[in-house]
């Protein structure tokens, strides 16, 4: 997937610098943050008379997100309501098992949890609406109504009652738990808008900067708030800063947070109605603007154009601006002075390929594949199999032109093609794995569909290209077992064998090339590695 990753949601692309989850911090400060409400959780159960279990399991009991500093709702409620939903998911879990005992204490401790959130948003949050305190009201009804019920439940030895209670309980939960989402939904609605009402009408640049920071925090946490922040206007807002000279500081982290707001459908739309693929194009061809500025437009013309956000693919905007932005982003994958700048500006590329084929002849046309082959020996700029991953992609896509294998030789891109089949992840890490992976499908593919020119065939025959497409057919672990790499190999080598016959040994033509492809990928598929 093309989409940026994080912030970016470019999942084959992690970002140096991504935030941690919010709750992700050290185990021992949450301890000494969260004792004064851990405290007032237990006293609830013992002013109820309700002992605390001293079951097995009740080590693993949730201990709740540290309490946040006064003026601070935002994070009170993102950390409340993390606490409470996990809560929830818990109790269902337990009442499946039948553990009446974790599911009444556990129900208790709701009860607490959701009352302390209503009372600290009340006294940090400015006054309630009449919606929120009608909801607030039948939540608080409900948690009540489920101590009740699974209190009633541990006095019950009937089986057959306590099946007819269990359907109650269940229904509770999951009356309980719509009318949390709403009142949770309603309070960040609130702040998301007081948040862009603040962007929106300040002038002075530290006010601007802090909370366009809390709103990208806040991107960080999820589609649900993207999709919250798109329909109060974020959109608007951020892209009113990115109009504004007087603010041109704070373009790249504007932008970074159009990026994370782009991940959904109504952030995309709302783009288009501002006319914002015409400001990043204006912010692309400015070379006034600061690389890092013109990266991270760059990103979010990644994020627009992702292939696997169905929704993108309807922005007629685009094309308009199409052929200026592709010119920018080719000079700025020509002049990054880093990785990560050519990852987005390539990666930006390699969505835009998928969005229009038009743009492959533009890259034909502004020499692309030299600039993209010069690129991959420059270590400052491609040092990683997710650069490498962009890069091939353009190649495949671009390859489909028949202009494209004549570039391609005189280029010398047939042996960068010969390099990308043998892409090793470094680190093993899953993301790392699964990128190398992609590489050498793309670059068995753009092999593929190059060889129907019997130059680019024989030059790959003459670098020994068939000999590692055996390779990777025959050793499932030079492709990590993958069969997409499998089925791309298996094709690029029956297209070499179509031009030079006589480069295959006997039983691989009888193995590989002869049978149905079909028949061929099982054989390798179920080949086991010879260690002899």
């Amino acid at each position: 997937m093309m989409a940026l990753p994080g912030g970016r949601h470019l999942d084959s692309i992690p970002l140096p610098g991504q935030r941690l989850h919010l709750m992700q911090v050290d185990s021992v400060q949450r301890w000494m943050e969260d004792l004064k409400l851990m405290t007032e959780c237990e006293c609830m159960c013992v002013l109820q008379a309700k002992p605390i279990s001293l079951e097995e399991d009740a080590q693993g009991d949730l201990i709740l997100a540290g309490g946040s500093g006064p003026g601070d709702p935002l994070q009170l409620l993102l950390k409340r309501g993390w606490v409470i939903s996990t809560e929830l998911r818990r109790i269902g879990q337990k009442l499946a098992q039948d553990r009446w005992a974790r599911v009444h204490s556990m129900s208790v401790r709701l009860t607490c949890h959701a009352r302390s959130m209503v009372s600290e948003y009340s006294t940090v949050s400015r006054s309630s609406s009449q919606e929120m305190g009608q909801i607030e009201k039948l939540l608080m009804e409900k948690c009540s109504e489920l101590s009740a019920v699974t209190e009633r439940c541990l006095q019950v030895e009937n089986e057959h009652i306590l099946k007819s209670m269990k359907a109650c309980v269940s229904e509770t939960l999951s009356t309980l738990g719509q009318h949390f989402g709403q009142l949770l939904e309603l309070a960040l609605t609130r702040e998301v808008q007081a948040l862009v009402r603040k962007i929106d009408a300040s002038d002075n640049i530290y006010t601007t900067e802090s909370t366009t920071g809390n709103l990208f925090s806040l991107t960080q946490e999820g589609a649900p708030l993207c999709r919250i922040i798109a329909k109060e206007g974020g959109v608007v807002a951020l892209f009113k800063v990115c109009r504004q000279d007087s603010f041109r500081c704070l373009y790249p982290q504007a932008l970074r947070t159009l990026a994370s707001i782009c991940c959904v459908e109504e952030g995309v739309h709302q783009l288009e109605k501002v006319d914002g693929v015409l400001c990043l194009a204006d912010i692309l061809t400015d070379d006034s603007h600061s690389e890092a500025t013109r990266a991270e437009a760059a990103a979010v013309v990644a994020q627009v154009t992702s292939p696997h956000l169905p929704f993108t693919q309807h922005l007629s905007s685009f094309l308009e601006s199409m052929e200026e932005i592709v010119t920018a982003l080719v000079k700025l994958c020509q002049e990054a002075s880093s990785g990560e700048v050519f990852l987005l500006a390539s990666a930006a590329l390699a969505n835009i390929t998928f969005f229009d084929t038009m743009a492959c002849e533009m890259l034909l046309q502004l020499k692309a594949i030299r600039v993209l082959l010069e690129a991959c020996s420059d270590k400052q700029r491609v040092d990683t199999p997710y650069t490498r991953d962009q890069i091939v992609t353009i190649l495949a896509n671009m390859s489909v032109l028949e202009q494209c294998a004549s570039d391609i030789i005189q280029e010398n891109g047939v042996q960068l093609i010969m390099g990308l089949l043998s892409e090793k992840p470094r680190s093993g890490t899953p993301a790392e794995v699964a990128a190398c992976e992609r590489v050498q499908q793309k670059a068995a593919v753009t092999l593929a569909r190059l060889s129907r020119d019997p130059d680019v065939a024989r030059e790959a025959v003459r670098l020994s290209c068939m000999s590692r497409l055996i390779e990777l057919c025959r050793s499932p672990s030079k492709r990590n077992s993958s069969d997409a790499v499998l089925v791309a190999c298996l094709a690029a080598l029956r297209r070499l064998a179509g031009v030079c016959p006589e480069g295959l040994q006997d039983s691989d033509f009888q193995q590989l090339v002869q049978p149905r492809l079909v028949d061929s990928f099982l054989l390798c598929s179920n080949m086991e590695e010879s260690f002899v």
